[in-house]
């Protein structure tokens, strides 16, 4: 299942929207579910691994992220993973239509596993609207970067 937004902010440059979210620790302030994310292994570059806590249909939960990709200004690409759940986050980044500002795609792809699998179609509308807290997060957050 895929959840994209489309975020637009007027004078926030590529460079400092990208600075932000390729610090996964970010996702406390712009992800609605989650609670605390922790850096515990790396430098901030690809491999670095992340724990999180976050709150899904109320229950509490944890994944580990790690970083798989980063091109400069353009791109983060996060993975997370727990027993129930495969999620991929991909942030293309690109300069505003009018060169000034940031057009941000944010695309969140999840693979729920195991029993998890079979709600999978029930889950849409939960996951649709951690999209648009999300979306709502990241235009409030990246103005004031």
């Amino acid at each position: 299942m895929r959840i994209t937004r489309t975020i637009t902010v007027a004078n926030t440059p590529p460079s400092v929207v990208y600075a932000y979210l390729k610090d996964f620790t970010s996702s406390e302030e712009w992800d609605p579910g989650t609670l605390e994310t922790t850096r515990v292994a790396g430098d901030g570059g690809v491999g670095t691994r992340y724990r999180n806590r976050s709150v899904f249909r109320g229950r509490e939960t944890e994944l580990t992220y790690v970083t798989v990709d980063l091109l400069p200004d353009r791109l983060v690409v996060m993975r997370g993973e727990n027993a129930t759940v495969i999620t991929r986050d991909t942030m293309s980044i690109s300069p505003g239509p009018d060169g000034a500002g940031t057009v941000l795609v944010y695309e969140a792809d999840f693979t729920f596993t195991g029993l998890a699998r079979l709600a999978t179609p029930f889950l849409r509308g939960q996951l649709t609207r951690l999209g648009d807290e999300a979306e709502a997060a990241l235009n409030r957050e990246l103005p004031l970067l």
